[in-house]
């Protein structure tokens, strides 16, 4: 299994200045990579390994690249050809897709070391800090509160500058799956110990057993993003006090990015450790956003990120999760399976055949579980959600709290 670490880090004035360099001295690099990519045939276009032969030519030719340590050089021609890759997946796809273009000093802002060029002391540090040393830079402090694992290795360190001005490091992490702990045996899930997860919209999420999560309250937040970025659009691009308020209005997006993440930690973990097995939709999150309407609460959502946060604590906590087609979940009725064309607006679901009666969000909720079970090859319960669940006229579902969500995902993961 593979994940990272991400670590704040304090580099003195000189490091910084050396990272600065190297950062630069990488982005041209890259953007060589690319020239050469697109000036060599059509026919014969060079692939990854080619690229990296052509490293000691180049850095015969252009000194500049000779002071770029060689594994941290081949990565960022992985880099590149890991774009083209992406970009040719989704044109398989059927997405219109363009051409990697040149990147700007302003966009290129990170650089990775990968297997060697590196070095961890964690005994050099004092506290809670340790310090991380890459060739030809330098020593960099970093704020040390989560330490390597024991049974995981390092596979690759990267550095980088957020648009704030701030340094961070990340470790790429492996660990050997014996480490891991065993999922449940499929036989074993039932109505009890799993769950289906509707991402909705008047909750964040509502779970086939009538558990709703409210929405986190980002009003103040974007109150100060549009306060700093009425200010930003008062100054002159390219001056200092440009520059300064350009900075500040970063630090409100990255503040936001950081609540929205830290929230979707807390539900993930909740979630994994209440369920042996979670089923979700496999939303096409792209189409959704380019959608009318709502668009920045979608974003908020951050629904493919709450997924992908899902399977990487699934594994770290033993517990299955299963995507499932989300096409006609709140359509289809979960008792009879008859589908019902709803508006956006209609918020009940109400069953003209069977005349079940429930909340929208939880019948689409229950249709998830329903094709979770179907997916792993285990048939429905006779004791389904669909008998005991509250109906609509009845008392309110079971409302789980941020708050309490909160307590309960903080503990150590």
């Amino acid at each position: 299994m593979e994940y990272s670490h991400r670590h704040r880090a304090y580099p003195t004035e000189t490091v910084a200045e050396g990272l600065e360099h190297h950062l630069d001295v990488h982005r041209q690099l890259y953007n060589h990579v690319l020239w050469d990519y697109e000036n060599s045939p059509e026919d014969d276009k060079l692939s990854e390994y080619d690229q990296n032969n052509k490293l000691p030519e180049w850095k015969r030719k252009w000194p500049v690249f000779s002071e770029l340590h060689s594994k941290a050089a081949q990565a960022t021609v992985a880099r590149f050809h890991r774009y083209l890759s992406n970009l040719r997946k989704k044109k398989e796809k059927g997405y219109k897709v363009g051409r990697l273009k040149r990147q700007a000093p302003t966009e290129y802002r990170s650089v990775t070391y990968s297997q060697s060029g590196f070095d961890l002391n964690e005994k050099r540090g004092h506290d809670k800090y340790a310090y991380v040393h890459f060739s030809k830079i330098g020593w960099v402090k970093i704020r040390y509160s989560r330490p390597i694992p024991d049974h995981a290795t390092i596979k690759e360190v990267t550095f980088k500058k957020e648009t704030t001005g701030e340094w961070f490091v990340s470790f790429g992490l492996e660990t050997d799956d014996t480490n891991l702990p065993e999922k449940p045996d499929v036989d074993s899930l039932n109505t009890s110990n799993s769950v289906g997860i509707d991402l909705g919209i008047l909750n964040y999420i509502h779970t086939s057993d009538g558990k709703t999560v409210d929405w986190l309250d980002l009003k103040d937040e974007y109150e100060r993003l549009r306060r700093e970025q009425r200010k930003l659009s008062r100054k002159q691009k390219g001056s200092n006090n440009y520059e300064k308020h350009r900075r500040e209005v970063a630090k409100v997006k990255r503040h936001i990015r950081r609540k929205v993440l830290d929230y979707q930690h807390k539900i993930t973990t909740w979630l994994v450790r209440e369920y042996d097995a979670v089923f979700v939709e496999d939303l096409n999150v792209q189409s959704m956003l380019q959608g009318d309407g709502n668009s920045r609460n979608k974003q908020d959502a951050a629904w493919r990120q709450f997924i992908t946060l899902l399977e990487y604590k699934a594994d770290l906590h033993g517990t299955h999760v299963v995507q499932v087609k989300e096409r006609g979940t709140t359509k289809e009725c979960a008792s009879c399976g008859v589908e019902t064309a709803k508006p956006i607006w209609v918020r009940e679901h109400s069953c003209p055949s069977c005349g079940f009666e429930t909340d929208r969000d939880a019948n689409a909720a229950m249709n998830v579980l329903k094709r979770g079970f179907s997916e792993l090859g285990l048939g429905w319960p006779e004791d389904t959600p669909v008998e005991t669940v509250t109906a609509t006229d009845t008392a309110d579902f079971q409302r789980v709290s941020a708050s309490h969500v909160i307590e309960t995902g903080s503990l150590p993961s």
